[in-house]
């Protein structure tokens, strides 16, 4: 969605994955529009919100998640949004365009306000981030989230630290977004504190859910009841480095997921077999990636971790023209084993950090990675590349 909000993406319908008149072709009746109400789990019936009763043999909950609003008077004021679905980056971009926007201020730092935060520029917008934190991105090491920082403010963005949001009151020529230290004054304001897990029609038909408040399914993405099935940002995934179930809500996974029920509902068993955490976004001239844990995460799972960052080239030193790349690796010191990885630089850090997820899906350790087979081109690294390098000196580290 952001990149429709920033006019990279001109048609919504190229968000569209599959129209209903698409699934109609294959059999499967769309119903939009409609509300379900209930699950009645012993009659194996959903209630919809016009009284009809569907009966099921099987069922699939696909709920999704809810985008996470602070308790504080004004966020339903007109001009306040939050940004989960199509609907909300049609309604976000009508509302620039209809109300002459020039100034936009986004409350949290996380990757959705980092994307968000260039969608707004490369539409002419005054943009404010405001974050209870001191630094962007707080799930990247504080090096690379100062890094972060720095492509913001470098490209227009303001930054305002350690302020919570109060109130959203109506402003002399606006909205007024008013914080523990003070006032904004702007067109527009864009909640991106992160989701929760839409369990509600879970709780009530019964369904356990885990401790991160998702519902808890097995590898087969059964629920606590056998007929009934969970895919997606309402649910937990098998995180194998932690070894815990986790609620890590990304598309790309609940595509996975969705793929994985399916198959066992028309009978060609398969099972989903985790994640490694890897997750990435683009922020004007910035890739910025990561995998597995961090070394407080590593230690609550009983890891005795070490971490060190390198900085380096992306491609071979004979071409570079000025890039830099930002590479940290976290490892086990018992065992050698690539914990996690991080990575920022202006290219080259997501084919990195992809890499190294291979890595961690494999369990392979610093040794094997500071020599593994990796294709050699100068436009793309140096006969060593930047990951060999850092696991070699993290190995001596250890």
């Amino acid at each position: 969605m952001p990149y429709y909000i920033g006019d990279v993406i001109k048609d919504p319908k190229k968000l569209i994955a599959r129209t209903p008149e698409k699934f109609e072709e294959t059999g499967i009746r769309v119903r939009l529009d409609t509300r379900v109400e209930g699950i009645e789990a012993d009659r194996g019936e959903v209630l919809l919100a016009n009284g009809e009763g569907l009966p099921y043999d099987l069922l699939v909950m696909g709920t999704g998640a809810e985008a996470t609003l602070p308790d504080i008077p004004g966020t339903t004021r007109e001009g306040v949004f939050t940004l989960k679905n199509l609907r909300d980056g049609i309604n976000i971009r009508e509302y620039i365009k209809d109300n002459s926007c020039r100034r936009a201020v986004i409350v949290g730092a996380g990757f959705i306000a980092m994307e968000m935060s260039e969608a707004l520029r490369n539409i002419g917008l005054e943009t404010s981030i405001v974050y209870r934190g001191e630094l962007p991105v707080r799930k990247w090491d504080p090096v690379f989230s100062g890094v972060v920082l720095e492509e913001l403010t470098g490209n227009g963005v303001s930054f305002v630290a350690h302020n919570s949001p109060v109130a959203v009151e109506k402003g002399a020529r606006g909205l007024c977004l008013v914080t523990s230290e003070g006032e904004i004054e702007t067109d527009i304001i864009i909640f991106a504190l992160g989701v929760k897990p839409n369990t509600r029609l879970a709780r009530e038909a019964g369904l356990t859910t885990g401790k991160s408040g998702a519902i808890s399914v097995d590898s087969s993405q059964h629920t606590s009841r056998e007929e009934i099935f969970a895919v997606g940002d309402c649910c937990e995934s098998y995180n194998r480095m932690s070894k815990k179930w986790v609620y890590t809500p990304l598309g790309d996974m609940a595509n996975k997921q969705g793929r994985v029920a399916g198959r066992n509902i028309a009978g060609y068993p398969m099972v989903f077999p985790g994640i490694v955490g890897a997750q990435s976004f683009k922020m004007f001239g910035l890739e910025v990636a990561m995998t597995g844990l961090d070394e407080k995460e590593a230690e609550k799972s009983g890891y005795s971790p070490a971490g060190n960052i390198i900085w380096g080239s992306p491609v071979a030193r004979s071409m570079n023209r000025g890039q830099k790349l930002g590479l940290k690796l976290i490892a086990d010191r018992d065992s050698g084993r690539l914990l996690g990885a991080q990575a920022v630089g202006q290219s080259g850090a997501v084919s990195r950090i992809n890499t190294l997820s291979a890595c961690l899906w494999s369990g392979m350790e610093l040794d094997e990675i500071g020599y593994m087979d990796l294709a050699y081109s100068p436009s793309f690294s140096g006969a060593w590349d930047m990951i060999h390098t850092a696991a070699q000196i993290l190995e001596k580290k250890l």
